[in-house]
């Protein structure tokens, strides 16, 4: 027998509360490689929190999280170090307005990975053309539409080629008409093996690229599964009544 291929991501039992307010009640979740797992929920859920807790910018008050098999929540690791293996864009797009696109996708290669300008700067024109803004590399962000603001965030969060990508809401500030391309960009990057968590109330992109949608709802995962098997035949009445809301999926009884 083929041995089981451990999970890039593994999150056991994690807890976090802020103020005694519990906010993730007891995750668990696991990542296979080049699989795109995709978080939805109502605004509240715990989807932003989790993230932000896999990247170890929340310390977490119980469980673990590994990476690789790595204990990265462990206090004794460097969390910068553990970080530079993961890849963040947030809702907003935290690009450093004094510095053109090129300079703001190239800046964590030099400054945090050590490599040479001209080769950083290198990576990064190419990561701009991988994600359409081959024209864009002088820019400045105030110059840049939203989507392409977004699209800068993505190929900064690119630039080292991280082993876990985690998208939070990146489309949430966006003009309804850009939201497209930023998705689109994303599905390329799902379909060239990209380890994705993401969390997004776009549903019908969740079902058309996600390998597993976790629904959370008071901080739990109520249910999680395959992306078809999800939002056409949800079995927790919770789920149900969120996507029949949402979408006017799941309005089917169990079975039905």
């Amino acid at each position: 027998m083929t041995p089981a291929v451990a999970p890039v991501l593994s999150v056991r039992g994690l807890r976090k509360a802020y103020h005694g307010r519990v906010v993730l009640g007891g995750i668990d979740l696991d990542v296979a490689e080049h699989h795109v797992v995709v978080l939805i929920g109502p605004s509240g859920s715990g989807k932003s929190t989790l993230l932000r807790c896999i990247d170890l910018l929340e310390d977490i008050d119980d469980g673990q999280i590994l990476l690789d098999g790595t204990d990265i929540s462990d206090p004794r690791i460097d969390a910068d170090v553990a970080r530079k293996a993961m890849g963040m864009v947030f809702q907003s797009y935290n690009l450093f307005p004094h510095m053109t696109a090129l300079s703001n996708v190239a800046l964590a290669p030099r400054v945090v990975h050590g490599m040479d300008r001209g080769d950083a700067e290198a990576r990064g024109r190419d990561l701009l053309d991988r994600v359409g803004l081959a024209g864009k590399s002088g820019a400045y962000p105030d110059t840049l539409s939203g989507g392409q603001q977004q699209r800068v965030a993505i190929a900064r969060a690119l630039a080292y080629d991280p082993r876990l990508l985690l998208l939070d809401e990146i489309t949430s500030a966006l003009d309804p008409e850009l939201v497209g391309d930023v998705l689109e960009l994303v599905g390329e990057l799902a379909a060239a093996g990209s380890t994705i968590v993401m969390a997004t109330h776009e549903m019908g992109f969740a079902r058309q690229v996600a390998d597993v949608v976790c629904f959370l709802d008071g901080g739990v995962i109520v249910e999680s599964g395959p992306a078809g098997q999800l939002f056409s035949d949800p079995k927790e009445l919770r789920t149900r009544e969120f996507l029949r809301r949402v979408t006017g999926a799941g309005t089917s009884p169990p079975g039905g």
